[in-house]
């Protein structure tokens, strides 16, 4: 897919631990892919979820991306500054009649697979206790051309009705990212092939609302040789060693395909970084859901 201008891209971390290897992985893919393009590059910190944030992770994250030469333009969002937005779009699909109350407990839904059977979808007032909103979705296919997996198609009723806000009254990351990206003019987003399902469901959040939807990359996820899941700070990856950050940068040039020149270790962190952008192919990335950690010593 090629790409016009003018490009806004985001990283949007949340602040639940370090970066570590796997997020510098995706970091950097949507950094190059930005300023190959010319474009602008955005960092927002999902912090909407404070039962799952570590504090000081917000300026340790910033951190490393500084010191592994991804400087941001403009301001950092901090999505706990933007509820009024989120409860503003609410209210809109509310009076629309496309959202219900769920007060469905995890005990009803376990073994269900994360997909909802739409058990609250005739309620129509809301309860007196504590309950959800959920997006109803009708059943119909979004496809979409992912710039690095290729062509996507996922029926929207295999996702099942997803909530856009919480029983605890937190706003869903569905809904904050769709609001999100529209404020901030993000016209293409690469992340990890983790949230390929949640790209279906944004798309249509997105139609719903009637926003611009962007152009969408989905990053092969690193995952850890001794188990095969996903490296995360869930299962306690080591994080970004902030001290030398060259090592680890040219790792993760090699992972989403840029050749580096083997002067370029003795390199400043900035001149690896140029060479990057300057050599950047989307399209050297392998098309698959992930890839195995690489030796990092």
């Amino acid at each position: 897919m090629d790409v016009t201008p003018p490009y806004t891209g985001r990283f949007a971390p949340s602040p639940s631990g370090p970066l570590h290897f796997g997020s510098l992985v995706t970091a950097l893919a949507s950094y190059l892919d930005a300023r190959a393009h010319q474009g602008q590059w955005l960092v927002r910190i999902e912090d909407i979820d404070p039962p799952r944030e570590q504090p000081g992770s917000a300026l340790l994250i910033l951190k490393a991306l500084e010191n592994y030469g991804m400087i941001w333009d403009g301001e950092v969002l901090y999505q706990s500054l933007r509820t009024g937005a989120y409860q503003h779009e609410l209210e809109r699909l509310l009076k629309q009649g496309l959202l219900y109350p769920c007060t469905c407990t995890r005990k009803r839904l376990a073994g269900l697979a994360g997909v909802y059977p739409g058990y609250c979808r005739s309620k129509t007032s809301m309860p007196q206790g504590p309950y959800s909103l959920r997006l109803q979705c009708p059943d119909q296919p979004v496809v979409f051309e992912d710039r690095i997996q290729g062509r996507q198609e996922q029926q929207l009723s295999a996702l099942g009705d997803f909530i856009l806000r919480r029983k605890d009254n937190l706003y869903a990351y569905q809904l904050a990212v769709c609001v999100d990206d529209a404020f901030q003019k993000i016209s293409h987003v690469v992340r990890g092939y983790d949230l390929m399902d949640s790209t279906s469901k944004q798309l249509y959040l997105q139609s719903v609302l009637g926003y611009r939807q962007p152009a969408y990359a989905h990053v092969p996820v690193i995952t850890a040789n001794n188990t095969g899941e996903k490296l995360s700070k869930q299962n306690h990856a080591a994080p970004l060693p902030l001290d030398e950050p060259r090592p680890l940068l040219i790792k993760a040039m090699n992972v989403i395909g840029v050749d580096l020149d083997i002067s370029l270790n003795h390199c400043s962190v900035e001149e690896i970084i140029h060479w990057g952008v300057k050599h950047w192919r989307i399209n050297n990335i392998i098309q698959s859901s992930s890839i195995p950690l690489p030796p990092l010593s």
